[in-house]
This record gives structure tokens, sequence and C-alpha cells, in this order.
């Protein structure tokens, strides 16, 4: 599928927890449509209101759909950091926009062990993708700065970022296994991105 950019991270940043519990529905076999029912009706996110849930269901349902069925054993039965690898890399394959973050800003400091990450690393970032897409350009100021916070809240929950308002990287220790899946089915860019 070709993926545009999106702010959508804005209302559904890293939701691990989420993505485990739509996996197991999916592996219990039921369908899209029930899934969504289930999460709502039974509140299996654990959020306080329905606004949340309708947020953030969409994005977490794409990401369940990039997850086949060896990665969703991992995410299941593996260790709270292997999980946390692949919900990153469900993000960067479900919204080209942060793909493009970790690809263009994180991937490149950590090949130049640089481990600082600036708040005028994102910043111009942001500027360059302004100049060239009209859709990106179109945001608010609001919008943009919801989704900086956004794509350091992942970074955080990740284990890339040392502390929530730090600028301290981390590298992630990647599973072999997941190296391994990930390049044999044709997704080895996105292991690069994670600076490995």
């Amino acid at each position: 599928m070709e993926l545009e950019y999106s702010s959508s991270l804005n209302g559904a940043s890293f939701l691990f927890f989420e993505l485990k519990q739509v996996i197991k529905l999916k592996q219990q076999g039921l369908t899209k449509d029930e899934i969504r029912k289930k999460v709502r009706e039974e509140n299996l996110f654990q959020f306080n209101n329905q606004g949340r849930i309708n947020r953030a269901l969409p994005s977490v349902m794409k990401r369940a759909e990039v997850i086949d069925e060896a990665l969703a054993a991992l995410i299941l039965e593996g260790s709270i950091e292997i999980g946390k690898v692949l919900n990153l890399y469900a993000i960067m394959k479900t919204d080209l926009l942060f793909f493009e973050f970790m690809d263009e800003v994180i991937k490149e400091k950590l090949h130049n062990n640089n481990y600082l990450l600036e708040k005028k690393d994102i910043n111009v970032f942001f500027a360059s993708k302004a100049e060239q897409s009209e859709k990106v350009a179109s945001w608010s100021d609001n919008n943009v700065e919801k989704l900086k916070r956004a794509y350091m809240q992942i970074l955080y929950e990740s284990g890339m970022l040392r502390t929530r308002k730090g600028k301290e990287l981390d590298r992630l220790i990647i599973d072999e296994q997941i190296k391994q899946h990930l390049t044999q089915i044709g997704d080895a860019r996105y292991i690069c991105a994670m600076g490995e």
C-alpha cells in the first residue's frame, strides 16, 4: 500500500499494550469488525474515554495488519524489549513521515555515533518536509508541535530515548530473529532506520 504523509500519530503514539490486545484477538480468528467492536465494548485498551479509543484504534488496527504470524508470536511471547522493537517497526511501516524521521534523522545520528537529539534536529526535519510536501506545509503549527511531541514519546517508549524529556539517544538491542525475519520479508530498511 502506498503511504501518504499523515499526522495520525498525534492521537496514536506508541500504543504497545493496545497492539498486543488486537493481535491476541486476531489470533483468536476475529474479523476486523469484531475486533473493533470488542475493543470498544469491553474497553480493552483501558482508556477512560471513547474519543481516545476512536483516535487510537485505526492506527493500532493498521499496525496489527503489518505484523505477520511469526512477528505476532514474538510480540505475544517474547520479551518486552522484542515487543517494543516490533511495535516501532509497525509504526514505521504504517507511518511514512515517522519512517523518514527515523531514516533521515535517527539513523544518521547513530551511524555517526552522535547520541544527542536536539530540538533543532526535529525542527529542521519538519521544515524540510514542509518544503517538499504541500500536505505537511498545510498542517497548523499546533498540529506539528503535537506531532513532534508524539515522535519524542515514541522514541522514549521504544527505548531509543534515555529519558522522557531528554536528548540522549540509546541504540536498541535488536534480536537476531527479528533481523533475520525482517530481512527475509524485504523489510531490512526498517532495521537500518533503527540504527543497525
